[in-house]
């Protein structure tokens, strides 16, 4: 299989880390500080997996014995899909940001931070001449950063926000990765109901007696009616992944189909990808 591959170089300070992180939650396969020495085999190994967007961020100061980063990018490109992304920035924000972190400069041994920047800007100057996209960091935030690469590499399909409803019961405890919580317990609550009791909220008479509850179309209105509002703000922020908990006590009747509920609501937004986890629903009764 082709691949589409995107090499991430640049300025150390100039936000590699934080390019790469962008990358990976764009669904590209990220590979990390590869001598260029072994690009070839690397690519030989991607070529017989179902891989097809990659990330490599070659390391490039480790010296002419580990091999020659143009040349060896030269070579992928003759075969591949393949760019190579620059990364500059400000010298005063470089200084600055090694200030604040206290890391040392790859190139330290150049001299003060400011002449290893200089250092560091004439090995790399090559790069940034062969690069197909230089992008200054110096004003860019994480997500503006995303917002940039995904402009650039992923033109031919936009990013989508993938929204995972979960459903759960306080009892419990709440999950650990939930960005938004909405709490159902004030619904009519099906476990008193003797026939209900040991159904689910996948289960139509389940959800029959919620829907008679007159609470549940008002707060389905004002939750779709907020998360209208959030998801393209989230979504324009860079972030890729969001988890929505929907709680009720044992997290087998309520939040269950509140949850199904609004994941069908939102599952034909073509920005994003819907997703249901009924968490606890399989508990004893």
């Amino acid at each position: 299989m082709a691949l589409r591959i995107v090499f991430v170089t640049g300025l150390s300070g100039a936000g590699l880390s934080q390019a790469v992180k962008s990358f990976e939650d764009l669904g590209f396969y990220c590979i990390e500080h590869l001598p260029p020495a072994v690009l070839d085999a690397t690519i030989a190994a991607l070529e017989r997996s179902a891989l097809h967007d990659v990330a490599i961020a070659l390391d490039l100061r480790s010296g002419a014995q580990l091999g020659d980063a143009r040349a060896a990018i030269d070579r992928v490109a003759q075969t591949h899909d393949a760019r190579l992304l620059f990364l500059d920035a400000a010298d005063e924000l470089l200084v600055r940001r090694f200030s604040e972190t206290r890391r040392r400069h790859p190139l330290s041994h150049a001299g003060s931070l400011p002449e290893a920047i200089g250092a560091d800007r004439r090995v790399l100057a090559p790069l940034r001449e062969r690069a197909d996209l230089v992008i200054d960091t110096t004003s860019l935030t994480p997500g503006a950063l995303k917002e940039r690469i995904a402009a650039a590499f992923l033109a031919d399909r936009p990013v989508r926000l993938t929204v995972t409803f979960v459903s759960f019961g306080f009892k419990f405890g709440l999950p650990t990765d939930l960005d938004l919580l909405f709490d159902v317990r004030f619904l009519r609550n099906p476990n008193y109901e003797p026939a209900l009791a040991l159904q689910t909220g996948e289960d139509p008479a389940v959800g029959a007696f919620i829907e008679h509850d007159p609470a549940l179309a008002p707060f389905l209105a004002k939750v779709t009616d907020l998360l209208e509002y959030l998801l393209p703000r989230y979504l324009s922020e860079g972030k890729t992944q969001l988890t929505v908990g929907v709680g009720c006590t044992g997290g087998r009747h309520r939040s269950v189909y509140v949850a199904r509920r609004l994941m069908q609501r939102f599952a034909e937004d073509p920005r994003l990808e819907v997703a249901f986890e009924p968490r606890d629903v399989a508990r004893a009764a």
